[in-house]
């Protein structure tokens, strides 16, 4: 019995020996692991230099290209169409005959009334004649005069039925496609085709309240269409409207454009920049720099110094808070915060913290512009 017990005991023993010994080791790895200095590896980012430039002043918006004068040309009076006198998309003269309608029956009908009017006309000089003898009176020569006056009217109003079966263009401009065929029978207001002034021409398009002060008759306008890719037109505010929309709040404004070339067309779409005296240059950065959140923008700003551990050269970044100001394609300009020179951080700067140390590496980085454009566009 006493055997067994020693033998107990010292297994007991041996036991804590064992796990005193593995304590006493781990302590000591633990010990060495937490004196260890571990060190990240640098985060790659790509950077741009703050520089400062000078942009013009546009107000940027949306505009839709309107005739200066435009109409759909239609029949005035019903009638068989036994004349058209125009081609598709011609350009006309103000006046010129387009499409002529059957005016055989007015035409016989015009010959009856001026008949009655040539026999008006002579009983109105008998009458004369027989009021200067005495012979009739007053009354006669009244009445004579009076139907003489209507026989007349009577037959100018047939001439003027003629005339409107004579559609003519109302003003010069260019022809749309033709919606009628000879032998047609047109009715009253039925289109003929469409005539569109299109030099010079308009573009109507709107602006928030705010920037009324800012607008003139005369402010120069740029405008640019997918229509005419690569090309700019010129123009001026012509018009801005006297009243404000009461729903958007914003003023519509008319620019004008010259259009020799008829490459832009009414209904077109475009968009217009009007240009504002220029304010002075600008801190710009890439829109990409910019960490945007509830409590302000900021931007990772890049330095170079020694690390007080290893001593070794490195780039650092510390998070600096900005006021933006107004933004041109791909850039922000900085009203303040930064200043000409200053590295800052232009890509994932979501995922930095204030002092991580970080490696540059422009090769991928997409190049930012004023006037971005996809590829495929």
């Amino acid at each position: 019995m006493l055997k067994k017990v020693l033998i107990y005991a010292s297994t007991v023993v041996a036991l804590a020996v064992v796990v005193l010994s593995l304590v006493f080791i781990k302590k000591g790895q633990f010990a060495a692991m937490g004196a260890a200095v571990f060190v990240p590896p640098p985060e790659t980012v790509t950077d741009a230099t703050v520089t400062e430039d000078a942009w013009e002043n546009l107000l940027v918006a949306n505009g839709s290209i309107a005739p200066v004068q435009g109409v759909m040309i239609g029949a005035e009076v019903p009638g068989k169409v036994v004349g058209i006198h125009f081609e598709s998309g011609a350009s006309v003269a103000a006046g010129a005959l387009l499409v002529e309608l059957d005016v055989s029956t007015e035409t016989a009908q015009l010959r009856a009334a001026e008949a009655l009017a040539e026999l008006a006309k002579l009983n109105l000089a008998r009458a004369r004649e027989l009021r200067a003898n005495g012979t009739n009176s007053s009354a006669d020569l009244d009445l004579a005069d009076a139907q003489s006056k209507q026989a007349a009217a009577a037959a100018d109003n047939i001439r003027a039925g003629i005339a409107k079966k004579s559609i003519r263009a109302p003003f010069a401009g260019r022809l749309g496609i033709r919606l009628v065929q000879l032998g047609q029978i047109l009715k009253d207001g039925e289109a003929i085709v469409s005539l569109q002034t299109v030099d010079p021409i308009y573009s109507n398009f709107t602006l928030p309240q705010q920037f009324l002060s800012s607008l003139a008759v005369g402010n120069d306008v740029r405008l640019t269409t997918d229509a005419a890719p690569g090309q700019t037109f010129a123009g001026k505010i012509t018009a801005i409207a006297p009243e404000i929309d009461a729903v958007t709040r914003n003023v519509r404004v008319q620019a004008t454009f010259a259009n020799a070339d008829a490459k832009l067309r009414t209904g077109m779409f475009g968009s217009v920049a009007v240009l504002l005296p220029a304010t002075g240059k600008s801190l710009v950065i890439p829109s990409t720099a910019i960490l945007s959140a509830p409590y302000g923008d900021s931007v990772f700003v890049i330095s170079e110094g020694k690390n007080a551990k290893t001593g070794e050269t490195e780039k650092t970044i510390r998070q600096q808070f900005i006021r933006t100001g107004a933004a041109r394609g791909d850039f922000v300009a900085v009203v303040s915060g930064l200043k000409v020179g200053d590295q800052v951080v232009t890509t994932g700067v979501f995922k930095l913290r204030p002092g991580m140390a970080v490696k540059i590496d422009n090769a991928l980085a997409p190049k930012a512009q004023l006037a971005p454009k996809p590829d495929n566009s």
